[in-house]
């Protein structure tokens, strides 16, 4: 209790937990509002905003409906950003925990082949990797996740190697608790806090590079993704902005929602700040 009280007590946390709820109300009322295929056609293409009410977002090159593909996009970048959160945090976890537990070789081993991941840039290693296995929605969020891992796995590192040798951990190793319940059991539960608050970096990062990758025409077609419109509109950036200008603020207020929540998160898990 102590802990949401911190949090709201941080007005930018608050505003960035309102935020995140808009956005999942989009994602979770999208077929309420558009009961159709946010894909097919509506009406005449380009229609500027507000122009019919029909369209208030207005049309795309296709005539597809905006405000459809701004609702069902939230559904997309919401579902990648957290399934690419949760495996690219599992994986890191894992990582972490067995270099920053044992130690010796298996650290040195574990962390050059973190540093050996850490020297290409995410989005370089990741376009390899749709080029290799394909573009599709499954595909390009498990590469997300794939890349994503070497800073939750030191972090987690980092985390197990002040914690193994406190005096909990002595006790449970003396009463002959096995090595896989100290580390899941007893020092992960320890080592949680920063790693949750660490999510919301790579969730907002995991959004952004989805977007990436459909500008780039890399993404899935198939889904109405705000990265694929963003992409569309670069065809009319100069007459239609309005068709990457819309999908680009609802990126900017999703990945801006994250960061503020984790934030929040931060100064109210932060055990340096339970007594303020």
């Amino acid at each position: 209790m102590d802990a949401v009280k911190r949090y709201l007590r941080s007005p930018p946390a608050v505003i960035g937990l309102v935020l995140l709820a808009l956005v999942v109300f989009m994602a979770l009322s999208a077929h309420w509002f558009y009961p159709r295929d946010p894909l097919s056609l509506a009406g005449r293409p380009l229609q500027w905003p507000f122009q019919n009410p029909r369209f208030p977002l207005g049309t795309d090159n296709s005539g597809r409906d905006i405000a459809a593909q701004i609702l069902y996009g939230a559904r997309i970048s919401l579902l990648i950003g957290l399934v690419s959160t949760l495996l690219s945090v599992a994986i890191g976890i894992v990582i972490g925990a067995l270099a920053g537990f044992y130690g010796g070789w298996i650290d040195t081993l574990l962390m050059r082949l973190t540093e050996a991941f850490q020297t290409l840039p995410n989005f370089l290693l990741l376009l390899v990797l749709v080029a290799v296995f394909g573009s599709h929605l499954a595909t390009v969020t498990i590469a997300i996740g794939a890349v994503s891992w070497p800073a939750p796995a030191r972090l987690t590192r980092s985390e197990f190697l002040t914690l193994r040798n406190r005096e909990f951990v002595h006790a449970a190793r003396t009463l002959g608790v096995r090595d896989w319940r100290l580390i899941f059991s007893e020092i992960l539960p320890n080592a949680l806090p920063p790693l949750i608050v660490y999510a919301s970096v790579v969730m907002a990062v995991a959004i952004l590079l989805e977007a990436a990758l459909a500008f780039l025409r890399l993404s899935d077609p198939n889904v109405a993704s705000w990265g694929n419109l963003i992409g569309l509109g670069r065809d009319v950036l100069r007459e239609q902005w309005y068709v990457s200008a819309i999908p680009g603020i609802a990126i900017l207020v999703t990945v801006l929602a994250v960061s503020l929540v984790g934030q929040g998160l931060n100064d109210a898990l932060n055990p340096r700040l339970k007594g303020q």
